[in-house]
């Protein structure tokens, strides 16, 4: 896509050490923002650096005034870089692009004219990652894990490039971690999701921020994301799965030592037997913080009904 489109466009860059890069960005960026749209800014969130990214970028606010720069004080995270960026946007488009240089915003047009069939995100897929295997692999394996589960059927929930409707960003609510897992959210909220293959570059400044720690956190943080979502409705089916579980291997450890008693052998508590009541016990435990939540969900669904659906004489 070649012509420009009458949007306000935004892009929201989170980055985290970045110095070496954000001149080189900027010069990549800026004119491609400035063929797409008729307006546009360039929001780039400094989350906390210390190798001298501030100074670079209030080079680049007094050189252009279109450039925005949000700073925090210490290291929070890019789910509260892209929070506090998402709130700062004007656009009626907003495209997220990270500050490493292995994206290349000439696809940004691309991802544009993808909203324009009738989607509200397009999410970039990094079909030929340029990274090691031990980033690969495990980002695989997550991506695999996250689509089955949400049933959002992408290959790249994590991909930094991504392309949404200004309501979009206005809508959802990212914080910890859940930065992942946008697609998913945007998704349950009523949101039109797809993806777009995108080129993918070898990094080129600085050192990834991945480290082994994120792959697990990002299955808790899918964990929650799933209830928030999935079962926030009724609390008491996730809730009630789980204290099945263990009521189940519980009962089956049980019923194995009654079969015992009454066949005669004499009982002795044995570590395995404990284990079985504690599983029982642990169940209908539970079970009961399940219907807890089922009571505070119901309250919580009257309460935004009201406030969404009251109508004023």
């Amino acid at each position: 896509m070649t012509e420009k489109t009458g949007y306000f466009g935004s892009v929201v860059v989170p980055l985290y050490n970045e110095r070496d890069s954000l001149q080189e960005l900027y010069k990549q960026l800026a004119p491609v923002m400035e063929r797409t749209f008729a307006r546009h800014e360039l929001i780039f969130v400094d989350d906390g650096s210390t190798d001298g990214s501030i100074d670079v970028l209030q080079e680049l606010r007094a050189r252009d005034r279109r450039v925005k720069v949000l700073s925090f004080r210490r290291n929070y995270g890019k789910s509260a870089a892209l929070s506090e960026g998402f709130k700062a946007a004007r656009g009626d488009i907003v495209v997220t692009i990270d500050a490493d240089l292995q994206d290349n915003p000439e696809e940004i047009p691309e991802l544009v004219a993808k909203l324009d069939e009738g989607y509200d995100l397009v999410s970039g897929w990094k079909m030929h990652r340029k990274d090691p295997i031990t980033k690969t692999l495990p980002s695989k394996l997550f991506n695999l894990t996250t689509s089955l589960v949400s049933g959002i059927r992408i290959h790249d929930f994590n991909c930094g490039l991504k392309c949404y409707r200004g309501e979009v960003v206005k809508r959802i609510s990212i914080y910890g971690e859940l930065h992942r897992f946008i697609p998913v959210i945007a998704a349950w909220e009523g949101f039109r999701v797809t993806e777009k293959k995108v080129t993918h570059f070898e990094r080129k400044y600085g050192q990834s921020k991945f480290g082994p720690a994120r792959f697990f956190n990002g299955m808790f943080d899918l964990m929650t994301v799933m209830f928030l979502t999935r079962r926030a409705a009724s609390p008491l089916h996730f809730f009630g799965r789980v204290a099945a579980c263990f009521f189940a291997i519980g009962g089956i450890i049980t019923l194995y030592f009654l079969a015992l008693w009454l066949f005669g052998r004499g009982l002795h508590v044995r570590p395995l037997m404990v284990v079985g009541l504690v599983m029982i016990v642990i169940a209908i435990q539970i079970g009961s913080f399940g219907l807890l939540a089922e009571l505070f969900s119901s309250k919580i669904e009257r309460t935004f009904a009201y406030r969404e659906y009251r109508i004023d004489d």
